[in-house]
């Protein structure tokens, strides 16, 4: 079996090294009779995929089927974006047909037999997650209306005379877009009225 290692520690791990990790990850590579296909290190915080290159370039080789396994130390190594992208990014490894292991929690394991338990587990909690977020936002914004704001974006005063007086004078709507600080459809819609 082909195996990616994952390992990350955030830069505020102050005094932590990937290597604690690599070394038990390749020992147990080795006692399996595994061969470690490469290794993605990613010095940085969990909470953003979009921020960790070495994340993304093994999301990239799995979508290639370069490897068939990724091993990590931890859940939380592997990711702390939240309960819902964790699984996301699983689901993802799943769906190009890598398995996924964590070293150090036995039952998050997509070869074992809870691997469908686990998921199920993890889509309830994603999916309480974002209840619970629906309601946040929800509850935010009836306090703001409570206090008399509005939500959208602020309107933009505009002159329509002005936008007609200036198309009518034969100038471009980018023309005018630009002068009265407007967007381009704006200056058409208004031109057009």
């Amino acid at each position: 079996m082909r195996v990616a290692l994952y390992a990350r520690v955030s830069t505020k791990d102050k005094g932590q090294d990937t290597e604690n990790q690599l070394a038990q990850l390749r020992e147990y590579c080795q006692r399996q009779g595994w061969t470690v296909y490469r290794e993605y290190v990613d010095l940085v915080s969990g909470k953003a995929s979009a921020n960790r290159p070495e994340f993304q370039e093994l999301f990239a080789a799995a979508s290639r089927c370069e490897f068939d396994l990724v091993l990590f130390w931890s859940l939380d190594r592997f990711s702390r974006e939240g309960v819902l992208e964790t699984l996301q990014h699983l689901q993802r490894l799943n769906a190009a047909g890598v398995n996924w292991k964590s070293f150090t929690e036995q039952y998050l394991d997509s070869c074992g037999a809870f691997r469908d338990a686990v998921l199920a587990i993890l889509a309830t909690i994603a999916k309480q997650e974002r209840i619970r977020l629906s309601e946040r936002i929800v509850a935010g914004l009836e306090r703001a209306r409570a206090h008399g704001r509005r939500g959208g974006r602020p309107r933009v005063v505009t002159n329509r005379e002005k936008v007609r007086e200036l198309r009518a004078a034969g100038q471009s709507f980018g023309s005018i877009a630009k002068e009265l600080g407007l967007a381009k459809t704006t200056v058409a819609r208004i031109a057009a009225t």
